[in-house]
């Protein structure tokens, strides 16, 4: 890290208040000090007493009278004597209490640190003075306690083995499979992805799965919803291995989506899995045909009229002049050249497809019902009047366009007319459905509903008109009005005959998807997502971006900038190596030599790079819905901010420090002991890759692991807590 703490903050570490278990600040060492003089002073000054008061009894008055007489003269000699007994008894509880508490405590610390993050550690006989016996038995324990956890190890790993073979073969399978895999909880975190899906979502070089991420920053989160309330549905009426489909642009990629439910122990959902599919050529090249049989049927009407009038002049007249027959034969070669001039442009047009049409799915006219009731807003309410057999009828459609549009037309009826209750009717009629939103009172003007149909609709993904939502599903639209003053917007569809159970669908048990690919992480179907009372979620259960960068130089105010960022991403308490962003930025002004000299980037190597405008937003894709974690966290976050009204973007989320963490489980270290590499030495963490921005972020993860454990031997458990205890540290109040 850029980095490093000057000596300005000299005494920061012994001037923190020592912290109890229980939270309660501990008294200071002179306090401690003094209560225990006094204390001492108290008892031996009434043991000098009572043997006094005791002997003095025991004597006879004539005794007495002697011992007094003896005593006497021999009094200031006496109190001098006291008061050197008194100054000697102190330097003993003074050697005690330095010795032994002191000792003590170094060795309660280095157990605390041997029993949570460092097994490997040993205590030192020769720094707990008397305590050196007691030291070398707690080191006799702790190599009992590590065979005793090797052997528990070695049995844990045989019990595994199997395990991990059964793994290993659903994984190779998994990684083979033709299609993405995405499987989510309920919240949509993403709990488990394949090495196919992560090159299909890539963009530009950057992957945006990973384990904990939000699907809906991945595929747009209306179409997801829309499903998820599909299979909702389905599982409350019992249908078993509710399935749903849906179709969304991301960019330029066309995605066919399948959704499959992975219920619970009771029969609820717990997650989808999601089968993603790249359709975009496929949808282009069956348009691309389309329309090139759509212009050769076009092309060759004419001509093929010509050659039958010519064929059928020649076979009416058999005996017509050679000239004339001539002139036939030459209609028919031209018109037979012509054909074939269409054909070949038909041909060559194959690969010029225009915009692509919008795949549709087959639905019942009951899901699409209820998908209409949960897509509406607060507003106006919508009284569905269905015959049972409407309701069981089928369409082939885009549920979540069809929906949209609807919904927009019943919004702007309710808007128009102040109608607090848009009726809707649904009648099968022969091949086709009819779809009344109704209304009492004026009819709508034709120009009113021309307007409406060239208005935008949000459709995953894209805004296409409402017109042409309904051209995709080759709808007719028209209004009209009853004798009793009932209005009726109408859309006709056409239906289709209930289709076949589809083969292959993921069942919803999950056993055969919610078996481990390649990465995985099903302790997510329990945890509760990001909210406003994050502050309150223990650290163990949070997702974390641990990162570090690195700048021209050290004084972020005098404009020094990022020329390197590097992230990994925390999650359930592991560290996932695999999902890492490092990064190199082009920044606007020459680097130090001493920074140069730290972390080893020139102008030159960065000249290439991207500017902090392009690396910024990513970063911020990769850290988003977490909490933030760095060492010395004030100047990588000052970095930032500065950087913010460049890239546009803002990191808003909560942010720790392991520096501060570190001052509040070692309150009494010295500044070079909170330095990035002696608290790794301190907890047992190889450092590798320093002073490179994705090589401290490595090694400041595997900090942050060790330290929670430490946090919570302190009372210090939950982000809030973290926070508000690391604010009262001397070194949170440091500027850059």
């Amino acid at each position: 890290m850029n980095s490093e703490l000057s000596s300005s903050s000299g005494a920061a570490g012994a001037a923190e208040h020592t912290v109890r278990r229980t939270g309660r600040p501990r008294p200071s060492p002179r306090a401690r000090f003094a209560v225990a003089y006094a204390a001492t002073v108290l008892i031996c000054g009434g043991l000098v007493a009572a043997f006094v008061l005791t002997l003095w009894a025991d004597l006879s008055a004539n005794e007495r009278t002697a011992l007094a007489s003896v005593l006497a003269p021999r009094m200031p000699l006496i109190v001098m004597l006291a008061l050197f007994a008194l100054a000697g008894l102190g330097s003993a509880v003074r050697w005690a209490f330095l010795a032994w508490p002191a000792a003590a405590e170094r060795l309660s610390e280095q157990v605390r640190l041997m029993a949570g993050v460092n097994p490997a550690l040993r205590a030192d006989p020769g720094e707990c003075g008397g305590l050196g016996e007691l030291a070398g038995a707690i080191n006799d324990l702790a190599l009992a306690h590590a065979a005793a956890q090797q052997q528990v190890r070695t049995r844990v790993a045989e019990a595994q083995a199997h395990l991990l073979e059964e793994k290993n073969r659903l994984a190779a399978l998994m990684s083979e499979l033709a299609h993405s895999v995405l499987v989510c909880n309920t919240e949509g975190r993403v709990l488990l992805y394949n090495a196919r899906a992560t090159r299909l979502l890539d963009e530009g070089g950057e992957s945006l799965i990973g384990l904990g991420r939000s699907v809906f920053s991945i595929l747009d989160r209306s179409a997801v919803l829309h499903a998820l309330g599909q299979l909702s549905g389905r599982l409350e009426q019992g249908q078993p291995d509710p399935v749903a489909h849906f179709v969304t642009m991301r960019g330029t990629q066309m995605l066919r989506a399948r959704m499959a439910a992975v219920a619970d122990g009771q029969g609820g959902m717990a997650g989808f899995v999601l089968l993603l599919e790249d359709i975009s050529r496929e949808v282009q090249a069956n348009t691309a045909r389309n329309q090139a049989l759509q212009q050769l049927t076009d092309g060759s009407r004419a001509a093929l009229a010509n050659l039958r009038a010519a064929a059928e002049t020649l076979a009416q007249y058999p005996g017509m002049e050679e000239a004339q027959r001539r002139r036939f034969f030459d209609v028919i070669e031209q018109e037979a050249h012509a054909l074939s001039c269409q054909l070949e442009q038909a041909v060559a047009a194959r690969g010029e497809a225009p915009q692509a049409p919008w795949p549709l799915q087959d639905i019942q006219v009951r899901d699409l019902l209820m998908a209409l009731e949960r897509a509406l807003p607060s507003g106006p309410s919508v009284d569905v009047h269905v015959p049972a057999a409407a309701q069981d009828a089928w369409l082939h459609a885009d549920s979540h366009g069809l929906v949209q549009a609807l919904s927009f037309l019943a919004v702007q009826l309710a808007a128009r007319f102040a109608a607090e209750s848009i009726g809707l009717e649904v009648v099968r009629e022969g091949h086709g459905l009819r779809l009344s939103l109704c209304w009492r009172g004026q009819p709508l003007p034709a120009e009113v509903l021309h307007d409406w149909e060239l208005q935008a609709v949000a459709v995953a993904g894209r805004r296409p008109s409402l017109e042409q939502v309904l051209r995709e599903h080759g709808a007719e639209m028209w209004t009209r009005s009853s004798p009793d003053g009932l209005q009726r917007l109408s859309l006709q569809l056409p239906a289709v005959e209930q289709p076949e159970p589809a083969a292959g669908v993921p069942a919803a048990a999950g056993a055969a998807v919610a078996a481990r690919p390649v990465f995985y992480d099903f302790d997510l179907f329990n945890q509760p997502g990001q909210s406003a009372e994050l502050d309150h979620a223990r650290l163990a259960d949070l997702a974390f971006t641990v990162f570090d960068t690195e700048a021209t130089g050290l004084s972020p105010s005098e404009g020094d900038e990022i020329i390197s960022i590097g992230a990994v991403r925390i999650l359930n308490g592991r560290l996932l190596a695999h999902e890492c962003f490092d990064r190199l930025v082009r920044p606007g002004r020459p680097i130090r030599r001493e920074s140069q000299a730290v972390h080893g980037l020139t102008d030159a190597l960065l000249a290439g790079e991207p500017g902090i405008e392009q690396v910024l937003p990513a970063f911020h894709r990769f850290s988003e819905d977490t909490v933030l974690v760095a060492h010395n966290a004030a100047f990588d976050m000052r970095l930032l901010q500065l950087a913010q009204e460049r890239s546009g973007v803002s990191f808003e989320q909560p942010v720790l420090d392991t520096l501060l963490l570190s001052a509040l489980v070692h309150p009494g270290h010295t500044d070079a002991q909170h330095r990035l590499e002696a608290i790794a030495e301190r907890l047992g963490v190889a450092v590798v890759g320093r002073h490179t921005a994705l090589g401290d972020a490595l090694v400041t993860a595997d900090v942050f692991l060790k330290l929670i454990p430490l946090l919570e031997q302190r009372g210090i458990r939950t982000l809030g807590q973290a926070r508000q205890a690391s604010r009262h540290t001397l070194y949170a109040k440091l500027d850059y």
